[in-house]
């Protein structure tokens, strides 16, 4: 994709998010995706062979290869959302098969669902794209609705399949949050044991985070230091919702912050407000990875390129990119998924 078609879907957002200069945390000091990121990150940690040999799966698979970034494809909605409230706009996707078929046509790096639809599929495609299980869910049959990620299957389970890396959510901030987090970084030793590498997904969710009419689970400042958790828990890939406000630490009034947070090390520019997200997964060792959040129809494609230029600007890793894809037509899936994929192979669009 040209950089005029990524300008003409940005609008006139285009200059604002392409043209960004970073004033708070300077670029250089920002650990960069780049094709040499696991020689230069992951030989010097405790991460054995097998795990090397597990993330250089992901970073070579797809058509963002060897590049340093990541586009990968995750439908497990038919447990967190539904199955039929996810796949309704598109019934096709209730067959697995075609959910790791988007995947590989539309050039992902992996494709991350559950362990039902890899398990039906592992013999056949195991070996033609890495496979992202991911270990436990949030079940919505529960009434009253809760919110609590369970454990669905077992790390072993995963290795069985073929699986080259395991995803976990943990909700920071929950009542079981504890739980959650005492859970995950067990199977994640395991994980790292077997030879797998370990996504997070470090969610933030809690009702007193919602202030004001503000909803602060989205907050750089929160999901900034889940990112952190995520990192300290040794996840080697950290997904996370963009930042769509801040100050959350202060509106809520708990936990602790500095002034230089909201000044210094953050502004209102939502690339600056990523790329404190960036920081605190180790200035970008542990990469980040953002969501590309919910399908609103037609704005979809704009807001998918938009995320993928803030991501990349901020000194993100890629997109975690689902139900903008699958919630469509096969084809303008795959056409979606590399139009963002494109944005990642966009010389011109830099570090900010």
């Amino acid at each position: 994709m040209a950089l005029q078609q990524i300008q003409e879907l940005l609008g006139e957002q285009a200059d604002f998010l392409l043209n960004h200069s970073c004033k708070t945390i300077d670029k250089k000091q920002i650990h960069v995706p780049s094709p040499a990121f696991i020689d230069d990150i992951f030989i010097p940690s405790n991460r054995n062979p097998q795990v090397l040999r597990s993330l250089a799966s992901l970073f070579g698979h797809g058509r963002l290869a060897n590049t340093g970034y990541l586009s990968i494809l995750p439908v497990d909605q038919g447990i967190e959302h539904t199955a039929g409230a996810s796949f309704a706009p598109n019934p096709l996707y209730f067959d697995p098969e075609n959910i790791i078929r988007l995947a590989i046509e539309g050039g992902c790096s992996a494709v991350a669902t559950t362990f039902g639809n890899l398990a039906l599929l592992s013999r056949k495609y195991a070996h033609k794209i890495p496979f992202l299980v991911k270990i436990n869910h949030n079940e919505l049959l529960t009434y009253p609705t809760k919110y609590d990620q369970i454990m669905f299957g077992s790390v072993e389970e995963a290795w069985n399949l073929g699986a080259t890396a395991v995803g976990a959510t943990i909700y920071f901030g929950s009542e079981e949050s504890n739980r959650q987090l005492v859970e995950v970084a067990a199977a994640f030793e395991r994980a790292h044991e077997l030879g797998m590498a370990c996504v997070l997904w470090c969610y933030t969710r809690n009702v007193a985070y919602k202030k004001g009419g503000v909803n602060y689970e989205t907050s750089a400042d929160i999901t900034g230091q889940a990112n952190h958790l995520g990192a300290t828990i040794q996840a080697d890939l950290l997904k996370q919702k963009l930042p769509e406000s801040n100050g959350g630490f202060t509106a809520i009034n708990f936990s602790k912050s500095d002034p230089r947070m909201y000044t210094d090390l953050s502004s209102d520019h939502p690339i600056d407000l990523c790329r404190y997200q960036v920081l605190n997964g180790y200035n970008g060792r542990i990469g980040l990875i953002n969501s590309g959040g919910e399908s609103k129809g037609v704005a979809d494609l704009a807001e998918a390129i938009k995320s993928a230029v803030i991501n990349k600007r901020a000194g993100g890793t890629g997109l975690i990119l689902g139900r903008k894809a699958f919630q469509r037509p096969f084809e303008e899936g795959i056409e979606l998924l590399h139009l963002v994929q494109d944005v990642y192979l966009a010389k011109e669009i830099t570090l900010a």
